[in-house]
């Protein structure tokens, strides 16, 4: 019921050399492309993931093209460090000023390196980009900060809608990770729906193999997993509505305990005095600091995955999740029905009992399971990585007809 396993992908030969218009010693790629790369240089989680991925599936998909990662600084992690090892992605540190760098002086460092397309992975495009003849597209994940207020403090949330207002208006593209984010940019920011582009995010490729059983085992016991267990992943914070989960849980088999990852806000306390609350200090597992390179276990050994998140841009749990061959529950109200398909079931983010309902539901109805995990790893295949890979290029190829 797993897709096979793709086959090993080769590091992208260095083009040869010949003369050119920038010099003998020039290389002769087709297209040199630059990336806001503060967080593919950076951060290990989610921002950092998806900008690797994305840059990285361009150049071994698209060997002839260069890519250039612009980031003020670069951290010394594994996971960070071999992503540079592929030829023809380049990082680039500030040349000409570290004030102010990403905002304004990068657009000097963009024109010596003779950057014709520079895409802006998260909500924001250097300033006065637009009146210079290097193109320019900014990916938009959400506009969370402005559906819900309430989770921002007020002067990050104004900075947010300042950068990401002011790239949308004059990035000469604008991509949208959701039909759902689409729709938000329209209405909030009132651009014209054919400047949006909607392209879905993939995940990473080590979602996409079977996990070996050593290996499972390993894992399961280092990290003193249950037999039985409801799986959840993302920051414990009141959007992600993990209460509601908690809430659930009472009304659950008692054979399955929940498993927690996910880095804790203030919001954690609340979620404990619930689970103290109810009685289920011993049914709830907190995991922390999890090695990227074990998570896919993790996710393959779970019964049921949940996500009731009040409001996402896209959700990529979920599909980590179908990869893993695990069925989905998720939450109505955003774009949840958007990466998890047809055939996973969906809650009202505020009915817990709703959502023990279909626990016991996929729990005691094996062909239901069957069927889930099934249509679910079809469906997924739609996210794949060549397929999302070749959509972006020609969005790229379209601006810079």
């Amino acid at each position: 019921m797993k897709a096979e396993s793709e086959n090993k992908i080769q590091k992208a030969e260095s083009p040869e050399l010949e003369q050119s218009s920038f010099g003998l010693s020039a290389l002769s790629f087709k297209l040199k492309i630059g990336f806001d790369g503060k967080r593919a240089a950076n951060n290990l989680t989610g921002l950092g993931n998806y900008s690797r991925s994305l840059i990285e599936n361009l150049a071994i998909q698209f060997p002839e093209n260069e890519y250039y990662v612009y980031a003020p600084k670069v951290k010394v992690a594994k996971q960070i460090q071999s992503f540079f090892t592929l030829k023809n992605i380049r990082l680039k540190l500030p040349q000409s000023g570290k004030f102010l760098w990403r905002s304004f002086n990068i657009l000097k460092d963009l024109k010596k390196d003779k950057i014709q397309l520079f895409h802006g992975l998260s909500h924001e495009i250097p300033l006065g980009i637009s009146k210079t003849p290097i193109k320019s597209i900014v990916t938009i994940h959400d506009l969370i900060f402005l559906r819900y207020p309430e989770y921002y403090k007020f002067i990050d949330r104004k900075l947010y809608e300042w950068k990401s207002k002011s790239a949308c208006k004059n990035a000469d593209k604008v991509i949208a990770i959701s039909e759902k984010t689409k729709d938000d940019i329209v209405e909030l920011y009132g651009i014209n729906p054919d400047k949006i582009e909607v392209i879905y995010q993939s995940c990473d490729d080590i979602f996409k193999s079977l996990i070996p059983a050593e290996s499972l085992s390993r894992i399961k016991n280092t990290y003193h997993l249950p037999e039985k267990y409801i799986l959840n992943v993302g920051t414990i914070e009141p959007r992600k509505n993990l209460k509601l989960i908690v809430q659930a849980l009472k009304d659950v088999d008692k054979d399955y305990n929940l498993v927690v990852i996910g880095k804790p806000t203030p919001y954690f306390e609340t979620v404990n005095n619930e689970i103290i609350k109810l009685g289920l200090e011993e049914r709830v597992i907190f995991l922390r600091n999890i090695p990227f390179a074990d998570l896919p276990g993790i996710y393959q050994m779970a019964e049921v995955f949940v996500y009731p998140s009040f409001y996402e841009g896209f959700g990529i749990p979920i599909i980590e999740a179908l990869y893993s061959g695990v069925p989905v529950i998720a939450a109505t109200g955003s774009c949840l029905e958007e990466a998890g398909g047809p055939d996973s079931l969906y809650v009202n983010p505020n009915d817990s009992k709703q959502l023990s309902q279909h626990l016991n539901q996929v729990i005691n109805e094996p062909g239901l399971k069957k069927k889930m995990k099934a249509k679910g790893l079809e469906f997924v295949q739609k996210f794949n990585s060549p397929f999302v890979t070749k959509h972006l290029m020609d969005c790229y190829q379209s601006i810079l007809k």
